[in-house]
């Protein structure tokens, strides 16, 4: 799974994205920068989550959605945030919830 590790690639796609927001999951995508590149995807769980078991739990569940509905999508620049209810949920409904802003978002793979 290719990831988004550069400030400058977080930038961009905070600056050039779309934000899509789930009870369980918040979500912004762009465009790659050269239309044949592979997508990239990144799992972002704030302080405010809780202590680091929870937010690298959280973290994980975004993982496993992500593999679960083929994870990173070519032509897409993806970083997905956990939320308070990211900790609690099952991986089942995060990739439920997952697909469903994909599908807003108009990245269906």
């Amino acid at each position: 799974m290719r990831t988004i590790k550069s400030k400058q690639d977080f930038e961009r796609v905070f600056h050039q994205g779309r934000s899509y927001r789930h009870p369980l999951m918040r979500m912004i995508a762009c465009n790659t920068l050269d239309e044949g590149d592979p997508g990239r995807v990144a799992f972002v769980a704030a302080k405010r989550l809780g202590c680091a078991v929870v937010r690298n739990r959280s973290k994980r569940v975004l993982r496993e959605a992500a593999r679960a509905c083929a994870f990173p999508r070519a032509g897409f620049d993806v970083i997905l945030f956990a939320t308070p209810k990211t900790k609690t949920s099952s991986p089942q409904e995060m990739q439920a919830a997952l697909r469903s802003l994909c599908s807003r978002a108009g990245i269906d793979g």
